[in-house]
């Protein structure tokens, strides 16, 4: 089943799941640590999620800001992450998680793109369609993570939580060490 498909699919906590799984793998663009989304994670354990918004802003206030002696104003990866964090939703409706997710997902395979530009496709909608031939191995293991963390959740619900953001911090780590030797090229 396509990454579309998937989206498509998803109950409401699998969405959340899913979009917060892409930005929890760009939280490296973005200068946070590795637990800066754990209460965000946490919150998902809760069907009402009543303490998403809480958690969200917590994130935000910690996030939002490039960290210091960085000025990330013309880096497209990082300006796509902090989209992702500037669109989530407040409030985890079903219509607003899935529009969402569904940003998510591209502006997370688009960041693994630039990072990778060996990838051949132009669009990063062939790639969540199923057309992945000519992949770059980073864009591949990125459109992997994202049908996994959907899987994940669609076939284990609240118990794919501790999965899923297994993924995403093995997403994390991976990023990390990109932009780390990015940072280290252009200096």
């Amino acid at each position: 089943m396509s990454l579309v498909e998937l989206i498509a699919r998803a109950d409401e906590r699998g969405l959340a799941a899913s979009g917060l799984a892409c930005l929890d793998r760009c939280v490296p663009l973005l200068g946070g640590d590795d637990e800066v989304l754990r209460p965000l994670w946490a919150s998902l354990t809760d069907d009402v999620g009543d303490d998403w918004a809480a958690c969200l802003e917590q994130a935000r206030g910690k996030l939002d800001a490039p960290p210091e002696g960085e000025d990330a104003a013309g880096d497209e990866a990082v300006l796509l992450a902090r989209r992702m964090l500037a669109q989530a939703p407040a409030d985890r409706s079903p219509a607003g998680v899935r529009a969402w997710a569904d940003a998510c997902s591209v502006a997370s395979l688009r960041i693994h793109r630039l990072l990778d530009p060996a990838d051949d496709e132009d669009s990063v909608d062939a790639r969540r369609e199923g057309r992945t031939d000519g992949m770059s191995p980073l864009v591949a293991a990125e459109l992997r993570r994202q049908v996994a963390v959907l899987e994940l959740l669609a076939g284990h619900g609240g118990a794919g939580l501790r999965p899923a953001l297994e993924v995403a911090t093995e997403g994390r780590r991976v990023l990390r060490a990109v932009v780390s030797r990015r940072a280290r090229a252009r200096s």
